[in-house]
């Protein structure tokens, strides 16, 4: 995995699907529709284009300690092969490799510090165009909360080709490091997580117009407002929230 890989599918695993998808529609503006004719699975979409998808955690999902959250995909070229090094370089393997025939072949891991992720390998054909970076409805950030962020952030890079850009000094909170991948700028942070923040997860921002009126619509529509809306050091507007089915996510916009 030595060309720069970076996320490309976002995926909710909730405990109601209906729900969930009213709520984002709602909050976010996607359109929602299933994979296939009768299908669990959801697929969201940004201008009729796919971003990513929802499905119900069953039963062996919860027994496996698997909770309401978001979870991004990275494309690799073999999964079987990129789960090996992951397990050499320290990570997990979350379950088992699953097929999805017809679409893919995944694994979901966790990096040495139990932050959870998908890596997945796409039958050839199937891939789905992304919409661009900036529209409204697309992943415009992604941030780790890592138990210890730089030695997070050397796992990352080794298997994944990232690449380090600028630091934030976040006070007595640490520092905040900028990472990208292939030349594309920046797209994500990651930083040592508050002692009061049990494990560690990813975050993914959604690009909204306008950050109090996104922040009104999650409370509106029975969401949780966290943190925000406030301005970070790149200029942009974020909120960070919980959905009503308790799944972390933020927003991000250039407009207050």
């Amino acid at each position: 995995m030595t060309t720069p890989i970076r996320f490309t599918w976002y995926e909710l695993m909730t405990k109601d699907a209906g729900a969930a998808g009213a709520f984002y529609r709602q909050v976010v503006g996607w359109t929602t529709a299933p994979s296939a004719p009768g299908s669990p699975y959801t697929v969201f979409s940004a201008d009729g284009v796919a971003v990513g998808g929802m499905a119900e955690l069953t039963d062996s999902d919860r027994a496996s300690g698997i909770k309401p959250q978001w979870i991004g995909y990275m494309p690799v070229d073999n999964v079987d092969d990129s789960v090996a090094q992951l397990v050499k370089a320290g990570g997990a393997l979350h379950g088992a490799i699953e097929d999805v025939p017809g679409v893919l072949r995944r694994a979901l891991v966790n990096d040495p510090q139990g932050a959870l992720f998908a890596l997945f390998t796409p039958v050839p054909g199937s891939a789905r165009p992304m919409p661009q970076a900036a529209s409204v409805g697309s992943v415009g950030w992604h941030e780790l909360m890592a138990v210890e962020g730089p030695t997070a952030f050397d796992f990352y890079l080794s298997l994944f080709g990232w690449t380090r850009s600028g630091v934030f000094d976040m006070g007595p909170m640490g520092d905040y490091q900028l990472f990208g991948a292939g030349g594309e700028g920046d797209f994500g942070g990651i930083m040592t997580k508050p002692a009061v923040i049990p494990s560690p997860y990813w975050t993914f921002y959604f690009n909204v117009d306008g950050a109090k009126a996104g922040a009104a619509r999650v409370r509106d529509a029975g969401g949780i407002v966290i943190n925000g809306p406030h301005q970070v050091p790149s200029g942009d507007w974020v909120v960070q929230a919980r959905d009503p089915q308790e799944a972390i996510f933020a927003l991000v916009s250039k407009t207050p």
